[in-house]
């Protein structure tokens, strides 16, 4: 479970020295564009995760004539700490120096809903399996250590592919075809294990955001071609090896897991079929499913809302806030307050941002 109860921003963007004790149901922050609003969902998205879902360019986050940005959180009790100057960067928990944004994720699971990131259903490859890898996880925390091994063999396979260096080639294959099948496996577990979650709940907890979208699927694209059966190994490695001479004319290893995607269909159409509305209402029927997930194996995140009013109507901002204050996860949503939105006003904490300064709200 995963509660923030303080937060002090002392560096980001143009957030400066901002301290906050969060609503362990919902924090709305509300303010003009250009005042802050995403600047303060990114700050704890990189809190939770050591990097930025906007940009990989540090600059962009550090406030001007600064040198660094400084983030701190007491999460259930323990402390994080995030220095990022742009020589290193320094992650304490509990004044201890740890070296992997895994251990943050873990004390700080973070689920986002953002027009930033885009919606996961139509929307692209890259970002399909980066909600998917984060269940997967979260879901199994010890497959951390086989990403890191694959991304270091991909790697090391194209290095060889550009320098056109067949010696060792065979080795990497192999250990890649390992690691891919590996990959798959979770990736097709974690999906089954969705399935099922949709499938239990949904005369209870999802009844009010999936409604007449019983026949939901969603299908793993592995990466490889239909022809490769992708949790064979030596049926890849077969595969690899065939082919090699064209992945050495193009120089970088065009299939498996780093190449993966998911389908989506709703009563057996396709998402390209569907339209926004569809799309977005499936987006979140899928984003929340992973909350429960979560939240039905004991590992409550927190969960981000940038910009609520701008891409939902007040009928979803309900679903979402009445699914999630019934799971019992703290969110934190920022909006343009341009109109009356459905929240619950007593578990509701309710602040204003102006020019990077966050004020509490009465009522």
């Amino acid at each position: 479970m995963a509660i923030v109860e303080k937060l002090h921003v002392l560096k980001f963007r143009n957030l400066t020295d901002q301290y906050l004790l969060p609503n362990k149901d919902i924090n709305i922050l509300i303010g003009k564009n250009g005042q802050g609003k995403t600047n303060f969902i990114e700050s704890l998205y990189y809190l939770g995760h050591g990097r930025s879902f906007k940009t990989k360019n540090l600059k962009d986050i550090i406030p001007f004539d600064e040198q660094q940005i400084q983030i701190s959180a007491v999460i259930d009790g323990k402390k994080i700490t995030i220095n990022r100057s742009r020589e290193r960067k320094t992650v304490l928990i509990d004044g201890k120096k740890i070296s992997s944004n895994s251990l943050l994720s873990q004390v700080l699971p973070i689920q986002i809903i953002s027009p930033d990131r885009g919606f996961v259903v139509g929307g692209p490859p890259k970002l399909k399996r980066s909600y998917l890898d984060w269940g997967v996880f979260h879901n199994n925390e010890k497959t951390l250590k086989t990403y890191a091994s694959y991304k270091k063999t991909l790697k090391n396979i194209n290095s060889l592919l550009v320098s056109g260096n067949k010696n060792q080639l065979r080795e990497w294959l192999t250990k890649f075809a390992s690691l891919s099948v590996e990959i798959t496996k979770e990736r097709n577990d974690y999906i089954g294990e969705l399935t099922k979650t949709l499938s239990k709940n949904l005369s209870h907890k999802l009844k009010s955001l999936v409604g007449p979208f019983v026949d939901f699927e969603f299908v793993l694209q592995t990466g490889w071609p239909k022809e490769v059966d992708a949790l064979s190994q030596k049926k890849i490695e077969t595969y690899l090896l065939n082919n090699t001479n064209t992945f050495f004319k193009s120089k970088h290893l065009s299939y498996g897991p780093h190449r993966s995607s998911i389908d989506y269909f709703l009563k057996g159409r396709g998402e390209n079929f569907l339209s926004r509305g569809e799309q977005k209402k499936m987006s979140i029927v899928f984003w929340m499913l992973q909350i429960l997930m979560l939240v039905e194996n004991e590992k409550k995140p927190i969960v981000l809302v940038d910009d609520i009013s701008s891409e939902l109507d007040n009928i979803k901002i309900k679903s979402i806030v009445d699914y999630l204050s019934e799971i019992k996860v703290q969110i934190f949503i920022t909006d343009i307050g341009n109109k009356k939105l459905p929240l619950r006003e007593k578990k509701t904490a309710k602040y204003k941002i102006e020019s990077g300064l966050i004020t509490g709200l009465d009522g």
